[in-house]
């Protein structure tokens, strides 16, 4: 085929103005639920008064919607390679406005832990559809990442909006009001995704196997329930059993994903060096993630800021987060990959190094510059990282990549809540010191958290400056030692991305057909493009000149 050719194949395939107005609208949606679920952290106290929702009603109004979502993302992502990403987007927006309406009008606990049941299930629909648009409306390698980039500043435009939007609507509205937020999103999304969404399906799926359905919710929900438990109260019996449970049914699940001729999950992309590369780091990441925790304790309860001042001293984490989510794409177009993942990493391991020089006294600067530098560092990882994900596999078959990535980084959340955050209670419980002439029940209440140690001070009066002395002196020691296992692992993801991503050239414009077929013009030469084919037995290679 002639350059000029090429060159004409490539103008046809570069994304225009409809698809930029396309991801527009995803962006906004992405923004406007991303502040959805942030404001439920400060409307739990008022809507528990009024719904008089007791503390086992709580946890469930706040966990259901993860459990859900991370449940349901395996099959939403494969179900939409299926039947349509467009539609199954589109279904998924309709019922999370539905449910969100539900939710902002629940007369009962219950009523609203169904409705946030609800709206788990139509959230997993969500990132895997966007993320399979985004790959199907930018084929252009260099587009895509910035595209991508794009997506993720708008969810975490609404995680920094969404304390101080959710402040000001409490402060004006009745608590109902946060869940209506993402309505106005989901109707244009609605109104406007069939003019400017494309639709693709893998045509030459089967159906879905509902067996594989039924053993990934089986696999998925007794182990984020079980870490979930473990982070809240340590091991039990309750807690292992139900992970133990969930293992034994992932087990079961992967054996038969390798004897079906259509799986409901392609293990054979992990094949795939990059591929699974970035998902176990991208897992890892979210374990860091965890400090988060931590932080909002720390400058509440240890700072002593309002929850309104806190969301406000995590506004520079945000801005740091978005500046790397926009740069990140730019960069990798002059440098590889590696250096801006690896080099971004080792800035991350530098911010949570900083969390250890926090102190009960004076470390609010420690912290909120711990954050940013972790936010800071993350970017590129995350940005780059789904790039490759979802150009490591056919257009058609990208949701499931998405998907697949997306679970990962749930469970790490899940598995950092339980790790680190148990190894942190360890450290808080072996160095608080209690006074003999506390009472027991206020002495165990101190135990178990520095919110604990904080309301038993309270109800001490005067005599309990000391123990809560004792006890932010403590909780300050356990974010020292978080803080050096999230620089350890950050510095880990560090090293490993570096000797496993080395081979990935910097992003230049081309298409997912030009690289399978070594038209595209590259910085690299021929002889080292390192273009590699899709075969049956291994299933799609990653190509560099696909994901650059």
């Amino acid at each position: 085929m002639s350059e000029f050719t090429a060159a004409s194949d490539a103008r046809t395939t570069t994304a225009g103005a409809r698809e930029w107005a396309g991801l527009a609208v995803l962006g906004l949606a992405s923004l406007l639920v991303s502040v959805d679920v942030f404001v439920l952290l400060l409307a739990l106290p008022s809507l528990s008064r009024d719904l008089d929702a007791g503390a086992t009603e709580q946890l469930w109004i706040m966990d259901i919607y993860g459990f859900l979502l991370v449940g349901f993302m395996l099959t939403a992502g494969t179900l939409g390679d299926r039947i349509g990403r467009r539609t199954l987007l589109l279904l998924g927006g309709a019922g999370f406005a539905a449910a969100s309406v539900v939710a902002a009008f629940s007369t009962s606990p219950e009523m609203l832990i169904a409705a946030r049941a609800l709206l788990g299930i139509a959230g997993a629909t969500l990132a895997p559809s966007t993320l399979g648009l985004i790959s199907t409306m930018f084929r252009d390698a260099r587009q895509r990442s910035v595209a991508i980039g794009l997506w993720m500043i708008g969810f975490m435009g609404g995680a920094a909006a969404g304390p101080v939007v959710g402040g000001f609507m409490l402060e004006h509205f009745w608590w109902g009001s946060v869940f209506l937020l993402g309505v106005p999103a989901m109707v244009l999304l609605l109104v406007l995704g069939p003019i400017l969404l494309p639709e693709e399906r893998d045509r030459a799926a089967g159906r879905v196997d509902l067996t594989s359905v039924a053993l990934s919710l089986a696999a998925i929900l007794p182990a984020v329930f079980g870490l979930k438990e473990f982070a809240s109260h340590g091991w039990a019996t309750t807690s292992a059993l139900a992970v133990v449970v969930g293992v034994a049914f992932g087990w079961v699940f992967v054996r038969r994903q390798r004897r079906l001729d259509d799986p409901l999950v392609d293990l054979t992309l992990f094949r795939n060096r990059a591929f699974t590369t970035v998902v176990i780091s991208m897992m890892l990441v979210t374990v860091i993630g965890s400090l988060m925790f931590f932080t909002a304790q720390f400058l509440q309860l240890v700072a002593g800021l309002t929850p309104l001042q806190a969301g406000f001293a995590m506004l520079p984490a945000a801005l740091a987060a978005i500046v790397s989510f926009g740069g990140a794409p730019l960069l990798a177009q002059r440098v590889r990959p590696v250096f801006a993942i690896s080099g971004g990493m080792v800035v991350a391991a530098a911010g949570c190094f900083l969390y250890t020089h926090a102190d009960a006294d004076g470390g609010l600067v420690a912290i909120i510059a711990g954050l940013a530098g972790m936010n800071l560092g993350c970017g590129p990882l995350v940005t780059l990282g789904t790039g490759i994900v979802v150009g490591s596999v056919p257009s058609a078959k990208a949701g499931s990549a998405a998907a697949m990535s997306e679970t990962s980084a749930e469970f790490g959340y899940a598995i950092g809540l339980a790790v680190v955050g148990s190894l942190g209670a360890l450290v808080y419980r072996t160095q608080l010191a209690i006074a003999p002439d506390v009472p027991g029940e206020l002495a165990d209440g101190a135990r178990e958290s520095l919110a604990g140690a904080a309301n038993s001070a309270a109800q001490l009066g005067p005599g309990g400056a000391a123990l809560l002395d004792s006890a932010r002196e403590a909780f300050t020691s356990s974010v020292h030692v978080v803080g050096w296992v999230a620089a350890a692992i950050a510095f880990l993801v560090a090293v490993v991305d570096a000797v496993y991503l080395r081979h990935l050239p910097p992003i230049v414009s081309g298409t997912d057909e030009e690289a399978a077929s070594g038209r595209q013009f590259s910085r690299t030469p021929p002889a080292r493009s390192m273009v590699r084919r899709t075969n049956a037995a291994s299933g799609p290679m990653i190509s560099p000149t696909r994901v650059r």
